[in-house]
């Protein structure tokens, strides 16, 4: 890693590095916040949507940075000052510089799209692990592993900020680790939060409603996607593309360079034969192989497929392959089942789009036995993408028998008027209010009346969170896990812990200690 401030600027792309005054002595990796900074730091001052970073310059000089890197004309702030056309975008290069540039050194598997990432990038952990040995290296929405143990991520972001994910490889490398698979978001992409990560081969999986609230528009948010494979293209890497997906085609031609495979069900160079979907999971022939995995619903069919051409691509064997989806049981907060030992069926999943509900419910549905009925507990976000209001409830109605809504992170929005558009929603694909359709503010003693409405050989689940572990209401982060509630629940107890909830109610932070 470099040690002096020139040498860190040296991993900037040409025409970055606009001007640079002066030279110091570094003991200590870039940071992008001024209360990260210790002595021997660089202090990016990038511009933040509430705070210029460049006024927090002399904070970040008092607590011992040697030298800052903006986008200003002019700092004054005592230390070397290297101005660049943008800071954010910086940021990555300059950390990826001070670990090394580690992805010179480590195989790296990106994995976009608005649904199915986190499973894709499991199911690829596993089967690079059998390929080459391991370890495998991971970033991703559920958790990280760089060496020191799998950690769990219960965030509200996929990806996390440059210093972190140059970090996270910098020990990888360290760690002796071979390859790692990461999930790449449109906003760590956009953002620069990938840069100075050099892409060998990248996984599209779908392009669907979502994130328009901060992109604008669709095709800003595929644009930010894109950026992923025109990196590959750049390297000459792999491009293995979703083909059923209606921007299929624009992605294999943003990853211009690239070897381009593409899977499908009904398009693609990796197609299934004989598929088969039920509650023990999802067979199906690939090229005379058949392959099985107990992941189950049409999504992770595309998934699995997704894994499989990825891994096919690079040369591996069917057997190879096989042996890393066994590693593969579940992914938490996807399709996960809570047990414990009821007559019926109860699952949590992250579905939280559109497309999601279009692929999950009717995967449900079609797992229930004569009779059985599909129970659903969701909500939709708060200062997020406000169509899913008019859509998601509606799809929930036409596919279940129950559908209860509630709270999900509605942040400083009134949780009211969130349902009452929610309300609308469902109510224009049948659902009655006081019949098929409930209201309840409070998500645990939601989760509980949608147990107790339960006969055996029904479906409950409880969508929107999957593995997340905190509940954002009022700009407070609640300790929250629908998986524990869940739990609870199924004991005829609503969880507890959040504003809303009844006084006494145990709450995640009791469960935990419990089990501790």
């Amino acid at each position: 890693m470099p040690t002096r401030f020139s040498g860190l600027l040296e991993a900037l792309p040409e025409g970055m590095l606009l001007s640079v005054d002066g030279d110091a002595e570094l003991t200590s990796p870039p940071v992008e916040r001024a209360d990260q900074v210790v002595a021997g730091s660089v202090f990016v001052a990038r511009r933040g949507k509430v705070v210029d970073g460049v006024t927090l310059a002399p904070d970040a000089v008092a607590r011992g940075a040697v030298a800052i890197v903006g986008d200003a004309l002019r700092i004054d702030a005592g230390v070397p000052y290297a101005r660049v056309t943008d800071a954010q975008q910086a940021l990555g290069y300059l950390a990826a510089s001070w670990w090394g540039l580690p992805t010179k050194k480590i195989e790296i598997t990106g994995v976009t799209g608005t649904n199915g990432k986190t499973t894709t990038v499991m199911l690829l952990r596993g089967i690079i692990d059998v390929a080459t040995g391991g370890p495998v290296g991971l970033i991703s929405t559920v958790g990280v592993e760089y060496g020191t143990g799998f950690i769990p991520v219960g965030e509200h972001i996929t990806t996390p900020g440059a210093p972190q994910v140059q970090e996270m490889l910098g020990r990888m490398v360290e760690a002796g680790f071979p390859e790692t698979v990461v999930e790449m978001s449109s906003q760590g992409l956009e953002q620069g939060r990938l840069n100075g990560i050099g892409i060998d081969v990248g996984v599209f999986t779908n392009l669907t409603h979502e994130h328009l609230d901060y992109h604008g528009t669709i095709e800003a948010y595929r644009d930010a996607k894109g950026i992923l494979f025109e990196r590959v293209g750049a390297m000459g890497g792999i491009a293995v593309i979703n083909a059923d997906d209606p921007y299929g085609a624009w992605f294999a031609d943003a990853a211009r360079g690239a070897t381009v495979v593409t899977y499908g069900i009904r398009e693609g160079d990796v197609r299934p034969e004989g598929l088969e979907i039920d509650a023990s999971g999802i067979r199906m022939t690939v090229d005379g192989f058949r392959y099985r995995t107990v992941l189950t619903g049409d999504f992770n069919v595309y998934n699995t497929l997704a894994a499989i051409a990825t891994a096919r691509a690079r040369g591996w064997s069917p057997e190879t392959i096989q042996a890393g989806l066994d590693r593969t049981e579940a992914v938490d907060g996807r399709m996960q089942v809570v047990d414990e030992g009821q007559p019926f069926r109860a699952f949590v999943d992250f579905a939280h789009t559109p497309d999601a509900y279009q692929q999950l419910f009717p995967s449900l549905r079609r797992m229930l036995p004569e009779g059985g009925r599909l129970i659903a507990v969701f909500g939709c976000a708060g200062e997020r993408d406000t169509e899913k209001r008019d859509t998601m409830p509606a799809i929930a109605s036409t596919y279940a028998d129950l559908v209860i809504m509630t709270a999900s992170d509605p942040r400083r929005e009134n949780v009211d008027d969130i349902l009452d558009r929610m309300q609308r929603s469902a109510e224009s694909a049948g659902g009655r209010l006081g019949e098929n359709l409930l209201r309840i503010l409070d998500r645990g003693t939601a989760i509980l009346t949608a147990v107790q409405a339960a006969r055996p050989g029904d479906i409950v689940v409880a969508c929107g969170k999957g593995h997340k572990q905190s509940m954002s209401i009022g700009g407070t982060e609640y300790p929250w896990d629908d998986r524990i509630a869940l739990r609870y629940a199924l004991h005829g107890v609503a969880m507890g812990g959040l504003p809303t909830s009844p006084a006494g109610a145990p709450t995640v932070a009791d469960a935990r200690r419990a089990n501790a």
